[in-house]
């Protein structure tokens, strides 16, 4: 009785793992998905603190205001060049925006930057949360900064 109920119980867990659509199931393989809207933060030592690092908006593709999903990514094409407009702003401690600092940048995207569809791309507002200045668009498949600051 305990061995069928174990083999129960992990025939289910299994069948119900294999049942889940992958991180990246829902993108064709023609397109890539941007993060429309994205901030940095970063671990500060063992001081068990986060620094809040700038963030950064696509605000235009081609200079047309972006088609955001619900879930904030931006679906582009694979093997088409193309310009981001972006809009990079830092943040206090408390994580709200100092206005005074909002820079805009453009971003270009050659026909080889997205050779490979059904991948997440993020566009960072520099390589680190910290100790930057400045708005230097950095693409990445990871939501974390390029480079560490520590």
């Amino acid at each position: 009785m305990k061995r069928a109920a174990v083999t129960l119980l992990l025939s289910a867990g299994l069948a119900a793992c294999q049942s889940l659509p992958g991180p990246q199931g829902d993108i064709t393989d023609d397109v890539v998905l941007l993060k429309a809207h994205h901030c940095l933060e970063e671990k500060v030592g063992d001081q068990n603190r986060i620094h809040f690092g700038p963030c950064l908006k696509v605000i235009s593709i081609n200079d047309e205001p972006p088609q955001v999903s619900d879930d904030g990514f931006i679906t582009l094409p694979v093997r088409q060049a193309m310009t981001i407009g972006t809009s990079c702003v830092y943040r206090h401690a408390d994580g709200t925006p100092i206005p005074s600092t909002v820079q805009t940048r453009d971003f270009p995207v050659a026909s080889n930057t997205f050779t490979n569809g059904g991948q997440r791309w993020y566009l960072h507002a520099h390589k680190q949360a910290r100790q930057v200045i400045g708005c230097e668009p950095t693409l990445s498949r990871s939501v974390y900064p390029t480079r560490k600051t520590d």
